[in-house]
Parts: C-alpha cells; sequence; structure tokens
C-alpha cells in the first residue's frame, strides 16, 4: 500500500496572547480584550511553526475583534505560513470586544468543509470537519476545543463520534481539557476507530508542562512516525506536532 507523509499541527494559540506564568493571567489580563502586546509578533512566531506543515488545526484564533485589531487571525496565518486553503469556525463572542474560532490552514485542497456546534452546558464550542479524497474511505480532519466540565465534554465527544463512526482514515485534533485516559475518552474510542495516543506529551501549562491535555489522534489504519510539542509563542499551550503516513487512496479525488 502506497502512503504519503503528512505533517500535521495542532495549536491553542490564545489569541496571540502572551501567558508566561499563573500571576499573567491577572497581571496581563488586559491582552485578552484590548490589541496590544505585541499579537502580530506572535503570529508571525506560530506562522514559523505553522508553515513546516503541510494541515493545521487552530483554536482560541481570534476571527476579528478589538483584541485582535480586528484581524481574523486564521486568515492572517494562512498568508503568512503560505497555505492555500483556510477556513474557520466563530465560536465565542463577547460583543465583538473579544472572539474565538477554530481554524484550519492546509496546503491540500479540501473536497468539502463543514462546521458544527457542540452541546453543552454553556453554548460556544464547535467541531470544524474537512474531507480529503472521496467516498467514505477518504481523510477526514475534525478540529475542536472541549469545554473544561466533564459532563459536557461526554456529550461534545459522542457528538464528535457519531461524526467521526464508520471513517478509517480519521484525526481528531485539538485542545480537549482533559487527559486521553478520561472516561469520556474512552466513549470516543469505543464508538470509532480512533486510537489513545502512543506517547504522553505534556502541553499544558507551556511555561512549565504537567499535563497533556491538547492531543492528535488517528484511527488504526493511520501510522504515527513521530510526535512532538513545541511553543506556539508565548500561548498558555504548546504546540502538537506530528508525522503521519496516510494511504494514497484516502487522499485521491
Amino acid at each position: 500500500m502506497t502512503t504519503r507523509r503528512l505533517k500535521l499541527l495542532s495549536a491553542n494559540i490564545q489569541a496571540g496572547s502572551s501567558t508566561r506564568g499563573y500571576h499573567d493571567y491577572f497581571a496581563r489580563s488586559w491582552s485578552h480584550v484590548l490589541p496590544a502586546g505585541n499579537k502580530r509578533g506572535a503570529l508571525d512566531t506560530i506562522a514559523q511553526l505553522a508553515g513546516r506543515h503541510d494541515i493545521v488545526g487552530l483554536q482560541e484564533s481570534d476571527p476579528g475583534s478589538l483584541r485582535s485589531g480586528f484581524t481574523n487571525q486564521t486568515h492572517y496565518l494562512a498568508e503568512r505560513a503560505g497555505f492555500a486553503y483556510w477556513s474557520h469556525q466563530p465560536n465565542r463572542s463577547m460583543g465583538g470586544v473579544a472572539s474565538s474560532a477554530n481554524g484550519l490552514l492546509s496546503k491540500l485542497e479540501p473536497v468539502s468543509i463543514s462546521d458544527h456546534p457542540l452541546p453543552g452546558r454553556i453554548a460556544g464550542r464547535g467541531v470544524l470537519l474537512a474531507r480529503f479524497g472521496d467516498g467514505d474511505d477518504g481523510l477526514v480532519i475534525a478540529v475542536s476545543h472541549l469545554s473544561l466540565g466533564a459532563a459536557s465534554r461526554m456529550s461534545q465527544l459522542a457528538f464528535i463520534a457519531e461524526l467521526l463512526h464508520g471513517h478509517p482514515h480519521a484525526v481528531l485534533m485539538g485542545d480537549f481539557n482533559c487527559t486521553f485516559d478520561q472516561p469520556e475518552m474512552h466513549m470516543l474510542y469505543q464508538r470509532t476507530r480512533l486510537q489513545p495516543p502512543a506517547e504522553r506529551i505534556l502541553t499544558f501549562p507551556s511555561w512549565k508542562p504537567q499535563r497533556a491535555i491538547d492531543h492528535i489522534l488517528m484511527t488504526d489504519a493511520i501510522a504515527c512516525h513521530s510526535m512532538d510539542a513545541f511553543p506556539a509563542a508565548l500561548s498558555d499551550h504548546l504546540a502538537l506536532s506530528i508525522e503521519l503516513a496516510v494511504p494514497e487512496s484516502a487522499l485521491k479525488g
């Protein structure tokens, strides 16, 4: 079987804001609502990392509000990093002052892109779904940012499992806000062909990683050759990078 190597990146970019310690959540809270703090410089640094990959999933990318200087950060990263295709899914908005989105950057042309709101106690979470290749055997990439509460995550992952059920070539990546061995994650493995990660890579907090809550999961028909974590500028999450071997048949249109 002929395969193609693809490099994927999942990054919670915290809208380009800087967090270098827990104290910054309070001392620099203004950066989450005001267009200051060199966010453009942070995005340029993230673009350098993103550009070394074929497909990138973003979380907490501002789609254009006051805090980003009304810049669509997903679009900006696509242009700076040389991605021909991009899409975003705005989820949460605080009156135009701050907004958040899932984003997708790709050097491969998707066959289709769709976005779906996720269930949960508090609205404002979603999953962005991109398809590459034709038919049920095509590659499906899903990007999401799950809730903090376990009950909400359970319902959200059940919804995602319905979307990915039966797909032999699927990847789910994002900020899960939980480790890979939680009960809601076991439910996901049972209802799809997604597998637990082969290794536990700590991603949060970025300045002293203690928790593995950012994941790139793939089905058993996709081989993983390497996985590592890198700083996403000064975000409070490290970005997760992975190299996969995907069957060429899953990418053919």
